[in-house]
């Protein structure tokens, strides 16, 4: 079963102004990503609209991902349905559409204890072949994968990484204490990754990469080397970025971030709308900081 090392941007979809998916510029970002040094990549996470998005534009965006990485790091599709049944019929899509694993997440229409929480992943991770990421996010989907799931569900193969999303730095030894190498854990909150790496994360699931993917790499591999004064330097520099990822209107955030540093396009689709005001002038001034204070350090030390 695989085991998934390094960073793997959760990647947005790219929009046209009309809202509908704009496949070059998602294809561009990808091998924009890899090209920089990522270890995979995520599509339809939910910075990625995966909840606004049809079945068929799904299986569009995984297929235009895979033509993109082509091969040269691993794809996972996130997986973010209601029913049961649903998720496990779209494990079985995903996994023909040519994803190599997926990042799953808990039930979005029901808030389940921790017994149907197994039930859940058990029954996803044997819907296909595909090694899982559970993505444990309770602060947003009110559902935390503890101790107690995981014992239930060390006997699935399929089941192999935790995205740590609680936003308590102390889960990572926990569940280190308590599982051992059984699962890899991945940081999944951006500006937790110095810390979650010093602690012995094997991965980083980022949403910031999209915007600065060669300063994410660097900063996870300064850290992989103990060469933590280092990074420092970088994490100082884009923590207030960083900050960004951590509040409800990420993608808009994002998005604005990666359109600011490299031209890609901002649009979302509706309910969400472009930032306007004051909250798209504190994003542009954060972004424009960090634009500087990069400009400043180049080349990087990784």
């Amino acid at each position: 079963m695989a085991i998934w090392k390094g960073v793997f941007p959760a990647v947005t979809t790219k929009m046209t102004e009309a809202g509908e998916i704009d496949l070059p510029a998602t294809q561009a970002s990808i091998a924009r990503l890899v090209d920089n040094g990522v270890s995979g990549v995520i599509v339809l996470p939910m910075l990625g609209e995966n909840a606004s998005l049809a079945p068929t534009e799904r299986e569009t965006v995984i297929r235009a991902g895979v033509e993109a990485v082509a091969g040269r790091v691993p794809l996972l599709s996130g997986l973010a349905e209601i029913t049961l049944e649903t998720a496990k019929a779209h494990a079985r899509d995903y996994e023909r559409f040519g994803a190599r694993g997926m990042m799953v997440f808990p039930s979005l229409g029901y808030k389940t204890d921790p017994r149907e929480t197994a039930h859940w992943y058990r029954e996803i991770a044997g819907a296909s072949s595909l090694p899982i990421m559970i993505y444990n996010n309770p602060i947003a989907y009110g559902v935390d994968v503890t101790a107690e799931v995981l014992r239930d569900l060390v006997d699935v193969p399929e089941i192999v990484c935790i995205k740590e999303e609680t936003g308590d730095i102390r889960r990572v030894t926990d569940t280190y204490i308590e599982f051992g190498d059984r699962f890899s854990v991945f940081c999944g909150v951006d500006d937790l990754i110095v810390e979650s790496s010093s602690l012995g994360v094997t991965g980083w699931v980022s949403g910031m990469t999209n915007v600065w993917p060669a300063e994410c790499v660097a900063i996870f591999n300064l850290c992989a080397q103990q060469r933590y004064a280092e990074a420092r330097e970088l994490y100082h520099i884009l923590t207030p970025s960083f900050h960004l990822d951590t509040h409800v209107k990420l993608v808009q955030y994002i998005k604005l971030a990666e359109h600011l540093v490299y031209g890609a396009p901002e649009w979302t689709r509706a309910p969400r709308l472009p930032l306007v005001g004051a909250e798209r002038a504190h994003v542009v001034s954060t972004i424009e900081g960090a634009i500087a204070a990069l400009d400043t350090r180049r080349p990087l030390a990784a």
